[in-house]
């Protein structure tokens, strides 16, 4: 796809996420909204996926560890034509596969997730399992600046590492928020980039709404190598909605029908 391409499909998939939200009265909507130029660099321009092939044995893998954002994954999977999008109207809905965190019920998705911390350790364990079978997929797994409080992230790092799983990488969505408040007053991780490289791992940091940006360094790694990858995405929550952008309180705040409105059109120029 062209860049104008791209651009315009994240757009569209940030529309989905506050209409989606919206009308089923529940999610997440900054932590979806922080995140959708990464999943569309990934999904849309280098991931080797096809919605077609959905268990294509050697299809990249993608782990959203950070569960709560859901949302963002699940529009940019009906999107991408893994799922029509009509199915997008019944999220949380009675039998929808579409649920709060997500579940492997839905297509696309590889794993289910939403404790936090827990994505990640699995994702060392798809990347060894790669590099144990000779297969040449990577695995590319999404957690939030806030999860990696949990500890189980750094004890995968240390795997990460020591398994040399250079097709592994880790992208945090490094919004500077969490539940209420920044991520600096709840429980200070950085600095960040230099705890990742005392664990082995190569990192490079990078706008994480500069899908250009995005993907020349995911181009740019060594899927070959011995030393797992770490992209620090900096990025804004509530991304492309202005009196969302860097409010705490809609980390799970739902808009009303007026703020919806407000949002969709902002999200429309």
């Amino acid at each position: 796809m062209e860049m104008h391409e791209l651009e315009t499909a994240a757009r569209e998939i940030r529309r989905s996420i506050v209409a989606t939200i919206a009308r089923a009265k529940g999610g997440h909507m900054g932590a979806s909204l922080s995140e959708v130029d990464i999943l569309t660099a990934l999904f849309f321009g280098f991931m080797r996926c096809d919605p077609a092939a959905p268990e294509d044995p050697e299809r990249d893998r993608f782990i959203l560890s950070k569960g709560h954002g859901s949302e963002g994954l699940y529009c940019s999977l009906a999107h991408r034509g893994y799922f029509p999008q009509a199915m997008l109207d019944d999220y949380l809905g009675h039998d929808s596969p579409l649920t709060i965190h997500p579940t492997r019920h839905t297509p696309g998705v590889e794993m289910n997730t939403g404790a936090l911390g827990h994505g990640f350790s699995n994702a060392v364990g798809v990347a060894l399992s790669a590099k144990k079978s000779g297969r040449r997929f990577r695995t590319f797994v999404l957690t939030g600046d806030g999860e990696l409080q949990e500890g189980t992230n750094w004890e995968a790092a240390m795997a990460a590492a020591h398994f040399k799983l250079g097709n592994l990488v880790v992208i945090v969505d490094n919004n500077r928020l969490q539940l209420a408040d920044t991520v600096e007053n709840t429980m200070r991780i950085e600095p960040l980039g230099r705890k990742f490289e005392a664990f082995g791992f190569e990192v490079r940091g990078v706008d994480g709404h500069s899908i250009g940006e995005l993907l020349g360094v995911l181009g740019g790694l060594d899927y070959e190598g011995e030393r797992p990858h770490a992209i620090i995405a900096h990025t804004v929550k509530g991304r492309g909605v202005s009196f969302m952008e860097g409010v705490p309180e809609w980390h799970h705040r739902i808009p009303t029908g007026e703020e919806a409105a407000r949002a969709l059109e902002e999200l429309s120029k």
